[in-house]
């Protein structure tokens, strides 16, 4: 099962993001419950990533469920902005303002929900999104950025209260979200800035959007290095022509698709090489205390597939965990 490192279950909980392998549930309705139960039967499945669920009665059964699986639970905030487009470096005072509102929302509901960490993306970048700045797309960049790391601090200082990590998820810049952030060496800029002040802040890197980012794994991870706090294994289509084009996470194996086993296997190589995965998780930059890890504590790797069409989200699953295993042991 492990290879010359042992099994996989040694360095992380392996998890899954909930809302986009069951996509009906990303507003916060449809199937929650019933879909959460059948994950929850799985015992790969140490982490489970949800977002917002409208339901009140819904929320409260869920809380339950997720105590009685045992999951480390991470929550998803993306979802919420993407579909309310809210922007956290948004020029207006007054846009940016409620997009901080709403994240502290999110952040009580996460606390409820037993989160351990809420992930966020930046808004839109200025330059490709918006219109033909005024100054140098440097300054307007740097300015956004400010902008950005000013929101994640009133951010951070409520979510500490509740004991939750906040993490910025880097997204493409030029083929679909548009995201300020965006490449990897802004985000750790911007993962700088907010670690001055709240040394628990990270940023969450995933596979799929790599190749969208045209940033190969090594450098990616290299540069992330000790500002990595959560990572995902997903894939793209980068060719226009495809209507999986774009941050869609099909499956593993889709024909088009940009990443495969072996490169899962640099993407794992790599998280080992940056020190996010260590055998010893005291040793582990990705566990939420390195050097003092709680009884047990791994760094959370998962997947982030997305069905299409009559796909089964459960043979998704079943197909993405047998190339995990087949890229950890080529590791």
């Amino acid at each position: 099962m492990g290879g010359p490192l042992g099994h996989w279950r040694q360095y992380f909980q392996l998890g899954v993001v909930h809302f986009m392998l069951y996509p009906a549930t990303m507003a916060g309705e449809g199937p929650v419950l019933e879909s959460l139960t059948e994950l929850a039967k799985d015992a790969d499945l140490e982490a489970m990533e949800i977002t917002h669920i409208a339901d009140d009665g819904v929320r409260r059964r869920v809380r339950g469920l997720i105590d009685a699986a045992g999951w480390t639970v991470a929550f998803g905030a993306q979802p919420v902005f993407l579909r309310r487009r809210l922007d956290l470096n948004a020029a207006d005072p007054a846009a940016r303002a409620e997009a901080v509102r709403v994240a502290k929302e999110c952040v009580d509901e996460a606390a409820y929900l037993g989160a351990k960490s809420i992930a966020f993306l930046s808004g839109p970048d200025p330059v490709v999104a918006g219109p033909a700045p005024a100054t140098g797309e440097g300054e307007v960049r740097a300015s956004a950025r400010a902008r950005l790391v000013e929101s994640l601090l009133e951010i951070c200082a409520y979510a500490e209260r509740a004991g939750l990590r906040v993490v910025l998820e880097t997204f493409d810049r030029e083929v679909d979200k548009k995201a300020l952030i965006g490449p990897t060496g802004d985000a750790v800029l911007v993962a700088r800035a907010v670690r001055r002040e709240f040394p628990d802040f990270g940023l969450m890197l995933d596979l799929s959007h790599l190749p969208l980012l045209s940033e190969t794994p090594e450098a990616a991870l290299r540069t992330a290095g000790p500002y990595l706090v959560h990572a995902h294994l997903g894939n793209a289509v980068t060719d226009p022509q495809s209507p999986l084009y774009g941050d869609a996470h099909p499956r593993f194996g889709v024909a088009g698709g940009a990443n495969g086993r072996d490169d899962l296997t640099r993407f794992l190589r790599g998280l080992l090489e940056c020190g996010y995965l260590a055998a010893d998780p005291a040793t582990a930059t990705g566990c939420r205390h390195p050097g003092r890890p709680a009884r047990g504590e791994r760094p959370v790797v998962s997947f982030e597939i997305k069905p299409v069409g009559d796909e089964d989200p459960q043979v998704l699953l079943a197909g993405a965990k047998r190339l995990l295993q087949a890229a950890w042991v080529a590791l």
